[in-house]
């Protein structure tokens, strides 16, 4: 492990979901108060948006264009897809239930927030597990789960947070 967090890769994907999951934890625990401004906590979202950016550019750089598909493919996507959704259950409940106490003005929207910090939690976990460490294949499987997850406490907001 020490040799692996030694190379950029791997301190870009770890680095990555914990900016995420940081800057969407920090608009959760906003979002469920009234009157509370969120702008510059949304967007704060842009950070780990420029990163995922500015690192697939690096990528496509340095990275052999025939490459770039087995980058992107890696070995584990089906593990990615499984594993942040299913780490992200505890946090994604927890957030849901704090924000049940709350009283956020777009319950869809807060329950997106809380899928999104949950599933950048659990993709920051899943990070320190996952041999696939190209900005390519975050970009496309590390997203994807968590856009699943994301979707998921948008529509699980809309239900349960509406009052």
């Amino acid at each position: 492990m020490a040799e692996a967090i030694q190379t950029a890769r791997v301190l870009f994907k770890i680095g990555f979901t914990l900016v995420l999951s940081v800057t969407a934890c920090r608009l959760v625990f906003r979002i469920g108060l009234p009157g509370v401004e969120l702008k510059w906590r949304g967007l704060a979202l842009l950070v780990p948006l420029l990163l995922l950016i500015g690192a697939i550019a690096v990528e496509l750089s340095v990275v052999p264009h025939d490459a770039w598909e087995t980058a992107m493919k890696g070995r584990y996507s089906n593990f990615c897809l499984f594993f942040i959704p299913l780490l992200s259950l505890a946090p994604l409940g927890g957030f849901l239930w704090a924000l049940r106490y709350g009283a956020p003005g777009n319950p869809g929207v807060a329950g997106a927030v809380a899928g999104l910090a949950a599933g950048g939690l659990a993709a920051a976990i899943y990070a320190w597990h996952c041999p696939d460490d190209s900005p390519l294949f975050v970009a496309s499987w590390y997203v994807l789960a968590i856009s699943l997850v994301t979707l998921s406490g948008f529509l699980l907001g809309r239900r349960l947070l509406k009052w």
